[in-house]
């Protein structure tokens, strides 16, 4: 009875077997190889496939989906002699499953030894500020030679990613002192600006100051020759308005009369002011004459006497 089962059990097994390799489902993500006889016969699709058993065989599975294969980190001289460590990433897809199988032998690895060896050809090419502030065109550069020698293989390149651009230790510490070169000639350089800009806002505001003043003197003399204009038209005007009222006043009746006593008046006056104010002895004309007469013959008089003695 138990060699029986062990029949039993030994059949069913190998039932299950030949139904696992009779029948294959594909997943969506993949492309399988189908060999018969170890001769490539087709390139099952995602779905359901049938299999004859011993005949059939699955050689390869590829992956479809678009894959990121790391670059390890290489070194790179670049053109102007500076030693660089640079590693990227690599965005490959398969698109045709039967040359990944039989074009090459691992196409992975291949990728990353043509990205390597591209990659150091490109940074060759460019000194390291380019290769600093320039990845993308390296990039595309690496994508477009890349892709050349890949077709063969049946992967596509999609892209590339330079990820870092390390310099050595020593060339980091000479960029450093550089950069703290050239912040400090931008220091100074903003110093001497400011500086500048200080003197200059200085001497714009004196200019400034000293223009507003003169213009401000200008405008009082103007102001003050205008009031001194408008002052004398007043008093010439008033003055114009006395003699035209003294005018019409002496047109009237009696006005000539009026105007005579008034010089009268005036006269006397002045001629008092006069006999106060002067040690000089003022008689009118008449007596004048008869004072001068007799000082003239007093002096007659002394001069006869004279003689007699």
């Amino acid at each position: 009875m138990d060699l029986g089962f062990s029949l039993i059990t030994g059949l069913v097994v190998g039932v299950l077997v030949v139904i696992w390799k009779t029948f294959i489902v594909v997943p969506e993500r993949e492309n399988v190889i189908k060999e018969t006889l170890g001769k490539f016969t087709a390139v099952l699709k995602p779905g359901f496939h049938f299999m004859i058993p011993l005949v059939d065989r699955v050689a390869y599975r590829h992956d479809i989906r678009e894959q990121a294969i790391d670059v390890p980190a290489q070194g790179c001289i670049t053109k102007d002699n500076i030693q660089v460590e640079v590693d990227g990433i690599v965005y490959m897809k398969v698109f045709d499953a039967q040359k990944a199988s039989y074009g090459i032998g691992d196409y992975k690895q291949a990728a990353i030894n043509l990205a390597q060896t591209t990659m150091r050809s490109e940074v060759g090419k460019l000194s390291l500020d380019e290769a600093l502030s320039e990845r993308e065109k390296a990039n595309e550069a690496i994508v477009r030679e890349i892709d050349k020698a890949s077709a063969p293989w049946g992967i596509k390149m999609i892209r590339y990613e330079v990820r870092t651009i390390e310099p050595t230790k020593r060339i980091i510490e000479t960029m450093e002192k550089q950069m703290e070169a050239e912040r400090e000639k931008r220091a100074s350089i903003t110093t001497s600006e400011g500086q500048r800009e200080a003197k200059i806002s200085i001497s714009d505001g004196q200019r400034i100051e000293a223009i507003n003043a003169s213009e401000g003197e200008r405008q009082r003399r103007i102001n003050e020759a205008n009031g001194r204009a408008m002052e004398i038209r007043l008093l010439a005007e008033a003055h114009s308005e006395g003699i035209r009222l003294i005018a019409d006043a002496i047109s009237k009746p009696g006005g000539d009369l009026a105007v005579r006593t008034q010089l009268v008046e005036q006269y006397l006056n002045e001629f008092g002011r006069i006999l106060e104010q002067s040690q000089v002895a003022v008689l009118p004309m008449e007596a004048a004459n008869l004072r001068t007469a007799l000082a003239g013959f007093s002096e007659i008089s002394g001069k006869v006497s004279g003689n007699r003695s």
